[in-house]
């Protein structure tokens, strides 16, 4: 039971506000940042819990990590719509307090602990399979975007700065050229030639919202599919994973979700050529994206969409560079070259794209 023992995880869970005793704590899902548990009590009230350790190395401002998702999700139950037979709960991710009223507890040996209700009878893809389930994902995030449109962004803390700042990222990469610690430089020139060539246009997010001609907007900043839970008929029930929303621009969440979406093969593919992108997923998603969010974004906003497609592989490239130049200290490396050949698989989907911008441009256009 990842790096704690049942009496810990239990005791955890008994902080909590369940009704009746706890009968079992087992692990849940797949998540490589929290421990997460599926928590069963003796009444059957039709709900069970998650229990989650939240990871304070990722996320270290706990209290700000909380006060966001209170936040959303309490803006979130407003808007949402039910069906008969279901609940709120069922379509908004709902923190269940302490007993002492408070959103986490910090237990003795400083591991913080959270409660949510679970959302039953749903499921997540890490690969989109059809194209009914990338429209679906798209609608999903649009949707999410669209409720929080009227939600003040300068009330959420940015948990995670720079979160997406290519600035920052690009000046991270210039620092890990200069030092070479590991000698690497020379072996990634025609990588960084490729990047730096595309800088300032990569910039073009960035710089329209530093002269404030988009909206600073509250995003969920990792839209990846799974981050979307579908009903049995794969329709979108429930947005999920909201450590990292945070002010940012409507282009980030709609890149990152492109940019995990299109690509046909995993992100540490060694054959590059196996990376032609599925386009009609990428037209399913936008489509299903701004059915919702059509409304609401700005005509440049709606502009920025492609841009910011290109920018997410683009920035993850730089972010990977960076670890192998500086010797892979931060994302897990199976072999030498692992961050390299990350690397190359994102800054081919970005040439990949360059060769399909026309196309991709034609899209939102059409849909808007």
């Amino acid at each position: 039971m990842s790096d704690f023992n049942q009496l810990v995880v239990e005791n955890a869970a008994k902080q909590f506000t369940l009704e009746g005793d706890i009968i079992s704590v087992q692990p849940f899902g797949s998540g490589h940042i929290n421990d997460t548990y599926r928590v069963i009590t003796s009444i059957n009230t039709g709900i069970s819990h998650l229990l989650q350790r939240i990871n304070h190395h990722v996320f270290p401002n706990v209290e700000g990590l909380m006060h966001n998702i209170e936040i959303v999700t309490k803006h979130l139950s407003k808007k949402v719509k039910v069906a008969e037979g279901k609940r709120v709960s069922d379509h908004v991710l709902t923190i269940v307090p302490t007993l002492e009223g408070q959103l986490y507890t910090r237990d003795s040996k400083g591991n913080y602990w959270r409660m949510f209700i679970l959302i039953e009878d749903t499921k997540s893809y890490d690969i989109v399979e059809t194209e009914i389930q990338a429209a679906e994902g798209g609608r999903a995030f649009g949707l999410f975007q669209k409720q929080l449109s009227d939600l003040d962004a300068s009330g959420i803390i940015e948990v995670l700065p720079n979160f997406h700042n290519i600035e920052f990222r690009l000046e991270n990469l210039q620092k890990a050229i200069a030092e070479d610690a590991c000698q690497r430089v020379s072996l990634v020139e025609d990588k960084l030639d490729f990047i730096f060539d595309r800088e300032n246009r990569m910039k073009t997010i960035l710089d329209l919202g530093n002269r404030g001609a988009l909206p600073l907007r509250i995003t969920h900043n990792d839209t990846k599919f799974n981050n979307v839970l579908l009903d049995v008929h794969d329709k979108m029930q429930c947005v999920i994973d909201l450590d990292t929303v945070m002010p940012g621009y409507v282009a980030y969440d709609f890149g990152d979700a492109i940019r995990t979406i299109i690509n046909p093969v995993a992100e540490d593919e060694k054959d590059i050529s196996k990376i032609v992108l599925n386009l009609s997923l990428y037209k399913a998603y936008a489509e299903g994206y701004l059915e919702e969010a059509n409304e609401f974004l700005t005509p440049l906003e709606k502009e920025t969409l492609v841009d910011g497609a290109f920018l997410l592989p683009y920035m993850q490239g730089v972010r990977f560079l960076t670890d192998y130049i500086e010797g892979d200290h931060y994302y897990k490396t199976k072999y030498d070259e692992h961050n390299l050949v990350r690397t190359n698989t994102q800054l081919k989907l970005v040439e990949e794209m360059e060769k399909n911008e026309e196309f991709m441009r034609k899209v939102i256009f059409d849909c808007i």
